[in-house]
């Protein structure tokens, strides 16, 4: 739900079903969906993706998983918190935290929104060898997002948070004034003259950086031939003191669950090791494409953390010295082919470890290869909101494209 300058703007509540069936005719698939779940509808479902399967071409590399490599237990990862919450509280929670930046400062003159939603979900696996496979989970989220103004101009920024546990989440009122102070600090911003500089990625914006790694090194772009990191099993990749560590079972953890999308059972590993790559992401499928063997990777990472020597974000500024602190990246310039990385930014200009003034409307360039083997700072103020878990990341130098 979500509120606006202290009235009530949209209130929904959703209780959604689904089915989806996937029929192998051989090595021919066919698939189909359905949001009813009464009997007759489920066997429609059932005999309309059938019928797709006999349509479609054989593909020698279709097929379920190898059964020894299914998931056999399912442990409690402390993912189900369950609470109920009457639609006053929920209203009243939104609220909250939009005041609390609304109030904070007289130049926060307008609200985009505060919103608080909670969430229950269970799904459920099986297929025709046998295996039966479950994940639940819960979640709380709010979020806040304003409008600052002064005689320079207006500005905007956000903030949330989201946990599965409701007590994990952060007070309405650090949520609300975090999305406050962000906005208030890009007043005033403004371009830099072209240059070569150094560059640290906020966490918020290296959980995006990392992104870019993971869909290079996963089966479907590799398959492909569509990722500059093909053909580079045990080769490195980023400096020898980083280490890309994936903890799906961790208690918890945003993106924990104990199998992936089609059932094989989630490991923990060392996708980076020592600066090496070690794993690409493979589904059964692609793993099959590749010659290789599945790693539980069908849907993504799950809690994906960088490890390395780390230092505070202050001290991360002061070792920078002159340089750009990027907080956001706009625009799709991401060619995972080359690796060549091209993105509009905003952020703040850094002079002798210190903020000088906000930064908006320039453009960040480099490759993405050259970047990550260039990392040579890294903070200990970690994210792990999402599925990759990663502090700020000091890049050498990257080009800043501005007025």
């Amino acid at each position: 739900m979500n509120v606006r300058m202290g009235e009530l703007e949209t209130l929904e509540y959703h209780r959604d079903s689904g089915l989806s069936v996937t029929v192998y005719r051989g090595q021919s698939k066919g698939s189909a969906s359905s949001g009813d779940l009464r009997p007759e509808s489920v066997l429609n479902c059932v005999r309309k993706a059938a019928e797709i399967a006999r349509f479609t071409q054989p593909d020698k590399f279709a097929g379920l998983p190898d059964k020894d490599h299914l998931a056999s237990s399912f442990p409690d990862l402390d993912l189900w918190h369950q609470q109920e919450l009457h639609v006053d509280t929920v209203i009243s929670n939104a609220m909250a935290v939009e005041a609390a930046g609304l109030n904070l400062d007289e130049r926060i003159v307008n609200s985009e929104g505060g919103g608080f939603s909670a969430s229950q979900g269970i799904s459920l696996l099986s297929n025709s060898d046998g295996f039966s496979g479950r994940r639940w989970g819960t979640n709380y989220s709010q979020s806040c997002a304003f409008i600052a103004a002064d005689d320079k101009g207006m500005q905007r920024d956000y903030w949330y948070d989201n946990k599965h546990a409701l007590t994990d989440l952060d007070s309405f009122q650090t949520t609300g004034e975090m999305a406050a102070k962000r906005t208030i600090a890009r007043l005033g911003a403004r371009s830099l003259k072209t240059a070569r500089m150094p560059v640290i990625f906020s966490p918020q914006v290296a959980a995006g950086l990392l992104g870019h790694f993971i869909a290079a090194i996963s089966g479907g772009n590799l398959y492909r031939n569509a990722s500059y990191l093909k053909d580079r099993l045990h080769s490195q990749v980023f400096p020898a003191v980083i280490t890309l560590r994936e903890q799906p079972l961790l208690k918890r953890g945003a993106g924990s669950a104990s199998l992936d999308a089609e059932g094989v059972a989630t490991t923990a590993a060392e996708i980076v090791s020592e600066g090496q790559l070690e794993e690409y992401l493979l589904n059964s499928y692609s793993a099959r494409k590749l010659g290789m063997v599945t790693n539980g990777h069908a849907g993504g990472v799950r809690n994906l953390k960088l490890e390395a020597p780390s230092i505070t974000s202050e001290q991360l500024l002061a070792d920078m010295g002159d340089g750009f602190l990027v907080t956001e990246v706009m625009g799709q310039g991401v060619n995972i082919v080359t690796g060549d990385y091209s993105r509009g930014a905003s952020g703040f200009l850094i002079k002798n470890g210190e903020i000088v003034h906000a930064v908006d409307e320039v453009t960040i360039a480099a490759n993405l290869s050259d970047m990550f083997m260039q990392i040579t700072g890294i903070g200990n103020d970690i994210d792990a909101r999402g599925r990759i878990h990663t502090p700020s990341i000091l890049i050498s130098e990257m080009m800043i494209a501005g007025g």
